[in-house]
Parts: C-alpha cells; structure tokens; sequence
C-alpha cells in the first residue's frame, strides 16, 4: 500500500513546475467544476428514470384496459351466440333425420349465428363442438366434440367457472387467441359436454401493441405459466437492438414478474446492458402485459450531456495548460538557460557556464544570484579536477615502473635458473642455442625505449620463448598464428602477450607434454582490436576459473598484488586498464579439459595507444 503514495511523490517530485501549476489549476477549478456538472447529470437522470417508469406505467395500463375491453366483446359475442336458443337446441337433436328441418336452420338459425359473427371485424372463427351422434357437421360452425382437443378439458372449464382463454389457441394456437365456454354440460344422451370456442388472431387482439415499431419501450405479453411463450412485434428496434440476445432478456424478466408487486419495476442484467420492465397482470388471460426499456436507450440524453462536459472540461484544460505553459515559460526562461547549463555539464563539458548579463555592481534577482553562484562552483571543480587527475597520473606512472620492474625480474629469474640447472645435469654443447634464444628474449625485455611495439616484433619475441622452452624442457609446444598482414605493423603494449602464453606453457599443458596455443587478431565495430590466445590444454577448474573472472571485474584503481604463481593475468588487464579506461582489458573463459581462451581488448586507432 506504501508504494503507490512514494511512486506518486516521486512523479510529483520530478515534474517540472508547469506541470505542478497546470497540475493546482486543475485541482482548484476543473475537477470541482467537472464533479458539480456530473452531480447535476446525475440528478437529472434520475429524474428522467422517474419521468420514464411513469410513461411506461401508464402505458402498460392503457395497454391493460385496452386488451380487457376487447375480452369484454368477446364475451359479449358469447353470450349473444348463447342466446339463440334455437340454434342450441337443434344442434344437440338429430339434425340427420329430417333433411327439411336441416334446410330451414340452415336458412333461419345457422344463418343468424352466422351474421352474428360476422358482424364483429376481430373474431375470426366461432364454433360449436358437441358430443351428438346425430350431428351434421358444418365447417368452421359446427362440429362433433370428437375433434375437440384436449377430450378432457371441459373439467378444466367447469373448475374455472365455465369459461376460460388461452393466450394461445390449444390447436394451433402460435398465433391465435381462444375462448372457450361451456354450453350444455353431459346429460343423458351426452358423454361429454359441448364447448363453444371463439378463435382471434393475434393481429387483431394484440393490434395496439404490435402495431408499435419504436420508442424507448418495448411492448410484449408473456404467457404467465410458459416463460417461452410471447407476443411482440418481431419488427420493433428493441428486438433489432437485441439481437440474439432477445430470448435471454424476456427469460430473465418473466422470472421476476410477481402478481403481488405490479406497481415495482423489473431490473435486469443482460450482458452489458441493463434493462427495465413495467408489467400488470391479466388473471383471465392469466399473462402479463410487459414493457421492456433499456437503460442505455432511457439515458441517450444524459450520455450525450456527459459528451458535452468531457469535451468542454477538456478544452477549459486545454486552455489552462496553454495558460500555465506561457506565463511560466516567460519566468523561468532563464531558469532554463541554468538548467541546460547543467545538463551539458553532467555530459563532460565544464565549461559551459551560464551568461547572466550582469554589470559589475549588478546583483540581479535570485535566478541571477543561482547563475553566478552556479559559474563559480564550474571554476572551482575544474580547479579540484586538475589537481585529482595530477595526483592520479604520479600514482599510475609509479604503478607501471614497479610492474615493469616486477615482470622483467619475474622473467630473468626462471630463466636463468632453468639454464643454471640444464648445465649442470647435462653439460652439452646445446646450451648454446638455447642461450642464442635466451639472449633474443633479453634484448626485448630489457630494451623499453618505447611502451608501445609492433605486433610482429611482439610475436617474434613470442615465438623465441616458445622455442626456448621446447628446448630446455624437451616439449612439444606449437605456436599459430592467423593474423592479417596489416596488423603486423600494429602497435600494441610491449609484453602485454608474452605473460599469457606464459601461463598456458606452464598451466595448460601436462607434465612432459606439450599443447597448441593459437594466436589470432581481429578489428571490432572499428573501435577496438581483439587479440584471441586459445590454448587446446588441461583448462581451469570452475572455481578458480571463478575468482579470475572476479579479479578482472574488479576496479582498475586498486593496488597491483602479485598472486602465489607469479604476476598473471591480472597485471596485464590492470595495466591495460590504467592506460586505456574500463573499456579495455582482458578476459578469460575456459572448459575443463578442452581449452582456455583469453581474449584482450585494446583501440583499434594507434593515436590512443601511446603515453605509457
């Protein structure tokens, strides 16, 4: 929790001043203006919310007493069919046995029945079904009970006081709403009782709602006992808007709607979206008649306000941060010029001082005081650095004399001990060659009119003490070397080679034995020369491969300290570091029993290899 707050100070701390004010303005005045505009915005979305479920409300009710009108002119239908009693009493006898009777109710009572349903535009179909044997069956009027489905659903009727409707019609019902009504209940010559149903399309009872192609609600009457079961209008843009996801909303509101709590709205989660839902009940159609609104559609005012403040809270920013930019610009432009000051001298240059423009009896004002007292701390550093960098030559140039000495006494010793010794054990005439070699290698040691030599006379000098240890110790060393013609001419340090071939002559290879040593010298990036010595021997262990690879990532300014086997590798990377910067220097990589490699890095340009 404690790290945000630091991270926050840190930013804030490193912010440049402008942005600090630009950062106050914007506390003091836009952020406070932005939160009363979004808090008034907020107000008045409720207020909408509030205005909203009260148009769908009413709706909703004026939806209700329209369906409950038209169920009352159908019940008026029914009951004025009901009332022509002789057309009730004929078809319950043999209308079969007398084809003259049959011709008059054809004329007189089937017709009246007939214009009785013709008179009402809505009703499509009204028809009689009746268990009679004796029954003459005429379409869509009259028919026997036996084509009634279900059989069984006059019990149904006579529970529910002898009359009830059907959102959807029991036979093909998908788009047709029925009434159905007891007549005659069974007697004796009735197994079953007669039903008289009444068949509305749904275009014409529901015609108010599905004539309904936009505004903010959605209209739709589910079946309160089938939560698959609708009716809407399919071209309606909620059902566009909704897409695949329309059965999923009607799902989730239809199990919340409540009989007990028709006055509360519905809210639901559909995805992203969030949706309202103002319904009442209609308990003889047992449905409910529903209207849906998305909140994104009931709020397109409100976002679009939220548009307007963000745009016009950015512009007001704009102008401030345009506003800060400018008076602090012409403030602290000169504390810029201090600045720039500053970072040209984190580069290097310390002679970049600040002109302040000031007469001699001038004082300036406090940016002025700064920029003075700033041009004497410049002299005053470049006076200290002089005397540091004197100091450090006179401690480097001693270091080099003392190495110098050290490798010359270092090499003179072992090898006239070894040629004190050969002559002694074996007295022949030999030791001259080796003493013709030894003498080569001495005229180079001790010939340091130069600190730089080419490569090629570093080589041969190489090549000399190869052959002089081949021959006193009776080995078999082979030295390679696959080197371009132009850098033969090359200047390196003098006896910065010799002492790393003279590791791998006494470490690589195994007693009595010799190994290769392969000498080989490449330019890099143009910058730099790399010189490679790779030997074929015995390797280094890991854990002394590890301390030498530490002691030449040490620094270049601690005291040279000659190891228990002799001034090594670390005194030649020292003195390459001394002389070239950290940039140069060796370093050595090995594998037990396979090789040991150090490659030297030195400037590839001859101007920079010299003062030693």
């Amino acid at each position: 929790m404690k790290i945000l707050p630091t991270r926050i100070r840190k930013i804030y701390r490193n912010s440049r001043i402008s942005r600090k004010l630009f950062l106050a303005f914007s506390v003091m005045i836009a952020v406070p203006a932005i939160a009363i505009s979004f808090l008034f915005i907020g107000i008045k979305q409720n207020q909408l919310y509030k205005d909203a479920m009260t148009t769908g409300g009413s709706h909703v009710a004026r939806l209700n007493e329209q369906l409950r009108s038209k169920m009352a002119m159908i019940e008026n239908v029914s009951s004025t069919a009901l009332t022509q009693k002789a057309f009730v009493d004929f078809i319950h006898t043999n209308m079969r046995a007398d084809g003259l009777r049959l011709v008059k109710f054809r004329q007189n009572q089937f017709e009246q029945m007939h214009n009785i349903i013709q008179s009402n535009e809505m009703i499509s179909e009204l028809s009689f079904y009746v268990d009679n044997p004796n029954l003459y069956e005429i379409w869509p009027e009259i028919y026997h009970y036996d084509r009634f489905w279900p059989q069984d659903f006059w019990v149904t009727l006579r529970e529910e006081g002898g009359s009830a409707y059907r959102l959807f019609a029991l036979k093909d019902g998908e788009r047709t709403l029925s009434y159905y009504r007891l007549v005659r209940l069974p007697g004796q010559q009735q197994k079953r009782p007669s039903i008289m149903e009444i068949r509305v399309d749904h275009a014409a009872f529901f015609s108010d709602l599905l004539e309904e192609k936009g505004g903010d609600f959605f209209s739709v009457v589910m079946d309160g006992t089938n939560p698959s079961r609708y009716v809407y209008n399919p071209e309606h843009a909620f059902v566009r808007d909704a897409g695949g996801e329309l059965n999923a909303i009607l799902g989730r509101v239809h199990r919340q709607l409540d009989v007990l709590q028709q006055t509360s709205p519905v809210k639901i989660t559909e995805g992203d979206q969030t949706y309202y839902a103002i319904y009442r009940y209609i308990a003889p159609l047992n449905a409910y008649v529903v209207d849906i609104a998305s909140h994104q559609a009931l709020m397109k005012g409100p976002r679009s306000w939220y548009v307007w403040v963000t745009a016009i809270a950015a512009c007001v920013l704009l102008l401030m941060l345009l506003l800060v930019s400018h008076t602090t610009r012409r403030i602290f432009r000169r504390l810029d010029r201090v600045l720039i000051s500053m970072r040209k001298v984190r580069r290097g240059q310390l002679d970049a001082k600040i002109d302040t423009g000031l007469g001699e009896n001038e004082t300036g004002d406090e940016i002025d005081e700064v920029a003075v007292s700033y041009n004497n701390m410049l002299d005053e550093i470049k006076r200290l650095m002089t005397q540091v960098v004197d100091k450090q030559l006179i401690a480097k140039n001693a270091q080099l004399h003392s190495l110098h000495s050290q490798i010359n006494s270092h090499f003179l010793y072992n090898a006239l001990e070894s040629i004190r010794m050969l002559a002694e054990v074996q007295k022949q005439p030999a030791i001259a060659e080796a003493l013709v070699s030894l003498g080569s290698l001495l005229r180079y040691s001790m010939k340091w009119r130069n600190d730089t030599v080419a490569l090629g006379e570093e080589l041969a000098n190489i090549q000399s003490y190869i052959q002089f240890v081949n021959f006193m110790e009776s080995a078999d060393f082979v030295l390679t070397a696959e080197l371009p013609s132009e850098v033969l001419r090359c200047a390196i340090p003098k006896m910065c080679l010799q002492p790393i071939v003279e590791n791998a002559v006494h470490h690589a290879a195994p007693r009595g034995g010799g190994v290769r040593i392969q000498i080989s010298v490449k330019a890099e990036n143009d910058r730099q020369l790399i010189v490679e010595i790779r030997d074929d021997g015995a390797g280094v262990d890991p854990q002394t491969l590890a301390g030498l690879q530490a002691a030449l990532r040490g620094d270049s300014d601690t005291p040279i300290v000659a190891s228990k086997n002799g001034l090594g590798l670390e005194n030649v990377h020292k003195r390459l570091q001394l002389h070239y910067g950290k940039d140069c220097g060796l370093w050595i990589d090995s594998e037990q029993g396979a090789y040991t490699r150090v490659t030297i890095r030195l400037p590839w340009e001859n101007a920079n290899l010299g003062g030693w």
